[in-house]
């Protein structure tokens, strides 16, 4: 059985209107030029780490990279940002979303386009500040560590595929 029997709707490619991106999940990871969001699946034994935003949504921390910004660069910061955490050891990439964008110009000049990727990782974390709710970011209201199971629940709140991106990256991390 394949990745995309296990996790159908993970792996449908889909469309995110709200960036006029069309999108396909995959676990082959991109360049790093094409990486323009990084997000990680943030663990703390075997709970997960989600933030709920002022939208009332449940999200995993992670954004948009800065121009010139390394990956592991960006993680740190979002993590700070939307978090308060820290990575305690190695950040693992596990898949990413595959993105081509039928808009006339990037969201940024430094971005690629049309086609870009968002990376998703895995971490083991530390909460150790609130989260520093930079003003151009989301309004983080709360954090909260889950159950896996209790994690997928509010994870739909992002996108149903969320609670199959959940249970891929636990699988991955155990691994």
């Amino acid at each position: 059985m394949t990745l995309a029997d296990r996790y159908p709707l993970l792996h449908t490619p889909t469309r995110w209107e709200w960036g006029g991106l069309d999108v396909r999940f995959s676990t082959d990871l991109p360049p790093d030029e094409l990486v323009t969001n990084i997000h990680v699946i943030c663990f703390i034994g075997t709970d997960i780490v989600l933030c709920r935003d002022d939208r009332d949504i449940w999200i995993v921390p992670g954004g948009t990279r800065e121009a010139g910004e390394s990956i592991d660069d960006c993680v740190r910061r979002e993590l700070m940002e939307e978090a308060g955490a820290r990575p305690t050891g190695p950040v693992r990439p596990f898949g990413a979303h595959h993105t081509t964008t039928d808009r006339p110009a990037p969201h940024y000049p430094w971005q690629p386009h049309p086609h870009k990727a968002w990376l998703w990782c895995t971490a083991d974390v530390v909460l150790d500040s609130a989260p520093t709710n930079p003003d151009d970011a989301e309004n983080i209201l709360e954090v909260g560590t889950f159950a896996p199971d209790e994690a997928m629940r509010r994870s739909r709140s992002d996108g149903d595929h969320m609670a199959e991106l959940i249970a891929l990256a636990i699988e991955f991390h155990r691994a």
